[in-house]
């Protein structure tokens, strides 16, 4: 059996991708599967320095086997494909005997996150509810917002899949997560949830939910810890912390994993 490989995209960051993969590892990891993670973001390196902090965090605390890539910036640009092309596939080869992959990727767009892509089994894309992050995704081309075309990041996906059934892969489930939101109702987010909804039956993603704003979230980072490790580090849980765990149980049913239903 191949391991699950779910990837964390998007060409923008600030969006959440590494608190999502980082909630996503450590439940699996209580699940009891044998995890893999890679950061091919490994120049800003938000995936490893979490990992970093987690090690100091306490001698017994749950780690997955983790690698970051650097991508290569030979000014030859097929020499450094072709590094980054093997460098991916030794480090997906040495996971081989994981049950899931958790792979984050850079908020831009270069050839080692394509490639991260394609190998997605799973594709989840946290976006904060603004037009500014919708525009990775659709280009909205009348005031009405009727007239609805994917943009640079929604093309990108499509060329990766093109690649997968090239390999003769099943498509990708790719998931589209509102991240971030208040708990205020407001017209902005009404207009957001339209054309998601309008684009999701275009371009073949399914909407979800992540993670309302919380400050929870940066005080985790700096302790290397997760919303699932608030009982054993002694934090008092509040209403919060509750609300937080329940939106990380829709998110992990949402997305349908194997050995998980």
């Amino acid at each position: 059996m191949k391991p699950h490989i779910i990837v964390l995209g998007n060409e923008k960051g600030g969006t959440g991708k590494s608190t999502v993969a980082m909630h996503l590892t450590v439940h699996l990891l209580n699940e009891g599967f044998k995890v893999g993670t890679i950061d091919v973001d490994a120049r800003q390196g938000t995936f490893t320095q979490y990992f970093e902090h987690r090690k100091k965090a306490s001698d017994d605390i749950k780690l997955p086997e983790h690698v970051a890539i650097l991508s290569n910036n030979d000014n030859n640009r097929e020499k450094a494909r072709s590094y980054d092309t093997e460098s991916l596939s030794n480090t997906l080869e040495r996971l081989a005997d994981r049950d899931f992959i958790v792979i984050d990727t850079p908020g831009n767009d270069t050839y080692l996150s394509q490639m991260a892509h394609s190998y997605a089994d799973t594709l989840i894309t946290p976006m904060n509810d603004s037009f500014v992050d919708l525009d990775v995704l659709v280009r909205i081309l009348d005031e009405d917002m009727k007239a609805l075309r994917p943009s640079i990041y929604a093309e990108m996906v499509w060329n990766q899949r093109k690649e997968r059934a090239k390999r003769g892969e099943k498509p990708i489930d790719w998931i589209v997560i509102r991240n971030r939101l208040t708990t205020l109702y407001t017209k902005n987010k009404r207009d957001i949830s339209v054309v998601l909804e309008a684009l999701a039956k275009r371009v073949g993603f399914r909407l979800g939910t992540g993670f309302c704003e919380r400050v929870i979230f940066k005080e985790l980072f700096l302790s290397g810890l997760t919303l699932l490790d608030l009982d054993k580090s002694g934090v008092q849980l509040n209403i919060s912390h509750v609300a937080a765990r329940q939106e990380l149980r829709e998110l992990i049913n949402f997305m349908k994993l194997p050995n998980l239903q």
